[in-house]
């Protein structure tokens, strides 16, 4: 406990919600969030002044420190007074890396606050964008911090008039967004500006900072500060010190924290209905909008960590009631119960134990069997729902191949791959079947290759492929003919499928996890029918995967419920390994029309009823025109006007088509999408290419047809990869006479 001094004082305002602040800093890769946090952090002495802005605190991973980058969400608790009063702030520094935008998407969660630092040169960018959007959907509330005021003045020079218009530029475009993106009732009220002091502007890395309220408490104007970056250039580091003792940049950022952020009590109520969609009567539903630490315990996990000494420890945020050492607890999803060992407050790498944390604060809780991130854990015998699912922006699009390099170590593999995958819900790690492949698939190259650091930093020396791009299959058309029927191995048993494409809202309630295959059969056809199936359709959802669902209409046959779940396995590996390829299966529904079983169980066991169920569905898949779908990331590039040419001949090279080509002074944004296949090794090209003047982002957009001449290229190679034949087999190779 010594070694955080503000510990005992932390625990003791765990119990007063209403002087809590619960907040994470979002921004685009680069921009300064870390350096800022180190400047908080040393307010609050957990880090030394002089330290801060190189120390990198929440960066405690060595490669984050060699990069520069942000990889891991980190959580903090640190203590401020405002207005003679001290206030709880449990920050959250996350990643601006597209790659790791995962991370900050569980942050939200567990937040009802979000300080959004911007370049100044820059401008708001599009991971700008991307985590703002994060943020206004889990309803939680922006400031904002133009960072890097000191390279308007000294690199680029501007006058105090321009940079007045650079900074209207700046808040223009947030709140633009901030329109577009926020909940109706609060599209006006969370506008950021300037004279109400929700907007700070300084220099993270010269620990400056000021708002309108400092300005006018410490008589500061912006010719001091332009005064400091100038006149004699032997004199600048000693007047830019002297700026950052007279307007230390913590004070407005923390000011900012407690005197505009919601606090538990004010967040939850507004919150509750987008995140929680339980009872609002409940006792649960009563406990979380009050945040009542008496309640019945409502925990949402956003972050999990695999320890060697602790096992894995869950990190999230209690909405209602407590959380105690040898507390029984029930995980809602996983349906399973459970007794928490430990109870921590997290301190970056650090855990300091604590007895208990209530309702309104981020805990962190060990000894739970079988967590996963998103994870709802509520208190043993009471009837609670779920957490909404979390709405990531990108899927995992690429690819590699990877197995140890020496066969003894497989069982570390197994170990390590579980932790990694435990700890990012955003790797995929399968094996395939036919080839024989462990294959990994994350959001991008740059994920991947640090999911591989992090193994050989486990002892593990794995093997890696080039980068693979992970295609999806549909088809181009409802199929309009009969049922097709598949017949089962011992031909005692038939079935008879039809199949359609899926809406697109449908696909997005799929994805956004407001449908799924745990909820209840009532909730899915309530939400089905809501999105315009007809009921019974809607009624006979029976499993949903990937982004597919089967449809049961059979009506008035014998023993289809005993036989039910050996179909829904038939129907989940028809989806997963379609027949083009072998690529998942993307928006189809598969129905299930009629079927003829057998009366004797032993002649419709599951060596009958799964191939009876997938050979008809790669038939009708067949049947109707299928086609691949390839990933589509959106591109995002500014650079000086004199190296537009070289970006849009890049992107021409790439399959790239240009959207739109703002221009702001002499850089131009170049805004584009290109193929996930195409933007491999595309970093160095523009860096060479624009002499390292270039500043981008991609992300995942979006799933597209391959171009129709490329179609049967991309699937050959696709095939032969997989070691299966080059031409895709026809549609009466699963055609089943009667």
């Amino acid at each position: 406990m010594a070694r955080y001094r503000q510990t005992e004082e932390i625990v003791k305002l765990m119990n007063s919600p209403s002087i809590i602040r619960n907040t994470s800093i979002i921004a685009h890769v680069d921009h300064g969030k870390t350096t800022l946090s180190d400047s908080l952090l040393a307010k609050a002495g957990i880090i030394s002044t002089q330290t801060a802005g190189q120390k990198l605190f929440l960066d405690s991973w060595d490669l984050e420190q060699k990069r520069q980058l942000t990889v891991f969400a980190s959580n903090v608790s640190l203590v401020h007074s405002y207005n003679k009063q001290d206030y709880l702030i449990n920050l959250i520094d996350t990643p601006g890396h597209i790659d790791f935008s995962g991370a900050v998407t569980r942050s939200l969660r567990a937040v009802d606050g979000a300080l959004v630092v911007v370049d100044a040169v820059e401008g708001p960018m599009t991971q700008t964008e991307t985590v703002l959007m994060q943020a206004l959907r889990e309803r939680v509330k922006p400031l904002l911090f133009i960072n890097k005021v000191d390279r308007l003045i000294k690199e680029i020079k501007l006058t105090p008039q321009e940079i007045q218009k650079k900074f209207a530029k700046i808040l223009l475009r947030v709140n633009t967004l901030i329109e577009k993106y926020a909940p109706p009732e609060h599209k006006k009220d969370w506008q950021v500006k300037i004279e109400d002091s929700r907007v700070a502007f300084g220099s993270a890395l010269h620990k400056w900072g000021l708002n309108l309220d400092h300005m006018r408490l410490k008589t500061i104007s912006f010719q001091d500060v332009l005064d400091a970056y100038t006149g004699d250039p032997s004199e600048v580091g000693k007047k830019v010190d002297e700026l950052s003792k007279k307007a230390p940049l913590p004070e407005p950022i923390l000011d900012m924290f407690c005197q505009h952020l919601p606090s538990p009590l004010e967040a939850q109520p507004y919150r509750q209905s987008q995140i929680w969609p339980g009872d609002a009567s409940s006792a649960v539903g009563q406990g979380m909008a009050k945040v009542d630490p008496n309640a019945p315990l409502l925990m949402c996990i956003s972050t999990i960590e695999v320890d060697p000494h602790s096992g894995t420890v869950a990190i999230g945020r209690i909405f209602s009631g407590s959380i105690t050492k040898g507390k029984e607890v029930q995980l809602v999803s996983a349906n399973q119960k459970g007794t928490i060992q430990q109870v921590f407050m997290s301190m970056a790498t650090d855990r300091v134990f604590v007895e208990r944390v209530p309702a309104g604060n981020i805990g962190a809780i060990s000894g739970l069997p079988a967590l996963h991130v998103g994870e709802t854990v509520g208190e043993a015998g009471v009837e609670i729902h779920s957490f909404e699912g979390l709405q990531y922006v990108s899927d995992p699009v690429v690819t590699v191949a990877v197995e140890p390099e020496d066969i003894k170590d497989l069982p570390l593999f197994d170990k390590v791959m579980h932790k990694l995958t435990t700890e990012d819900p955003n790797l995929h790690f399968k094996m395939n079947k036919e080839s024989g492949e462990f294959l990994l698939s994350g959001m991008g190259e740059l994920h991947l290759e640090i999911t591989a650091y992090r193994m050989q930093e486990s002892g593990l020396k794995v093997k890696l492929s080039k980068p693979i791009v992970i295609y999806r299959e549909t088809i181009s058309h409802d199929y309009k003919g009969p049922a097709v029927m598949g017949k089962s191995p011992n031909k005692h048993n038939k079935l008879w499928i039809t199949i359609e494409k899926l809406g697109p809202e449908v696909i997005e309630a799929i994805k956004s996890e407001k449908i799924t295959d745990l909820q209840s059969k009532d909730e899915r056809t309530k939400i089905l029918r809501n999105l315009g199936w007809a009921p019974d359709d809607a009624k006979g959802a029976v499993a949903v995967e990937e982004n597919n669902i089967l449809c049961n209409r059979i009506r008035g046959r014998q023993y289809v419920e005993e036989i039910l779940d050996h179909v829904k396995t038939g129907f989940r590996e028809a989806v997963h390994t379609s027949p083009l390829a072998k690529e998942p299966a993307y928006g189809l529904k598969i129905n299930l029309e009629d079927i003829t079983l057998h009366e004797d169980p032993v002649h419709r066991g599951p060596a009958q009823a799964i191939p009876m169920t997938w050979r008809p569905i790669y038939c009708v898949i067949l049947l109707s025109d299928p086609k691949l779908l390839e990933p589509i990331t959106s591109f995002e590039c500014k650079v000086p006007s004199e190296f537009v040419s070289s970006v849009i001949a890049i992107l021409n090279k790439r399959r790239g088509k240009i959207i739109d080509m703002p221009s702001e002074e002499d850089m131009i944004t170049v805004k584009a999408e290109m193929p996930v296949s195409e933007s491999f090794g595309i970093a160095d090209e523009l860096r060479s290419s624009t002499q390292g003047r270039a500043f981008w982002a991609t992300q995942f957009s979006r799933w597209a047809y391959v171009p129709e001449q490329m179609q049967a290229e991309t699937i050959k190679k696709i095939r032969e990869r997989r070691g299966l034949p080059p031409t895709p087999p026809k549609p009466e190779e699963y055609f089943e006479s009667e």
